[in-house]
């Protein structure tokens, strides 16, 4: 049987591996209907299994991905978030975030369930025109935050919009 330091030593040991690696590591739940945190969408560069209801998901530096949180108790919802981030490459600097190794580059955070289900909205809209929500600029994240905080409507990202982001994007390379 494991004695307590042994696991704790484990542990220290998987803490410095994800601190050694270039990833940055979500850990993800699903507990039905008492807390669910899952990936909206993100490009994912790796997956571990922990057991049936958690797992760990890694992304790339630089890939954009959406992280929902949400968590009920017997009195009804208590926890409902929504962060879109950029996962940091080693070095860079990053907001920490609860279940995200080491933190990211947080372009969206939204909470509460009304402004949470807007958002998810919004990445419906950008879908529907047949863009993938990890390509849209990062401006456009802080915009639709930027403008929920000021309890305003954000402006719809347009194909328009997309194109001249691409286009810069490559200028910029």
């Amino acid at each position: 049987m494991n004695s307590p330091a042994a696991f704790k030593k484990g542990a220290q040991r998987e803490a410095t591996d994800r601190q050694s690696d270039a990833l940055t590591h979500v850990e993800l739940i699903w507990f039905e209907k008492r807390t669910e945190y899952w990936i909206r969408f993100g490009q994912q560069a790796g997956e571990r299994v922990i057991d049936r209801r958690r797992r760990v998901v890694s992304f790339a530096p630089g890939q954009v991905f959406a992280f929902v949180r949400w968590a009920s108790n017997d009195y009804g919802t208590v926890l409902s978030c929504i962060d879109i981030l950029r996962a940091v490459c080693r070095g860079e600097p990053y907001q920490t975030l609860p279940s995200v190794q080491p933190g990211g580059d947080v372009l969206l955070t939204i909470t509460g369930w009304p402004k949470v289900e807007r958002v998810l909205q919004v990445i419906d809209a950008i879908e529907a025109f047949g863009i993938d929500p990890v390509d849209v600029t990062p401006d456009h994240w802080r915009h639709v935050h930027n403008r929920m905080a000021a309890r305003q409507t954000p402006r719809t990202y347009t194909q328009t919009r997309h194109a001249a982001w691409i286009k810069r994007r490559r200028v910029g390379r």
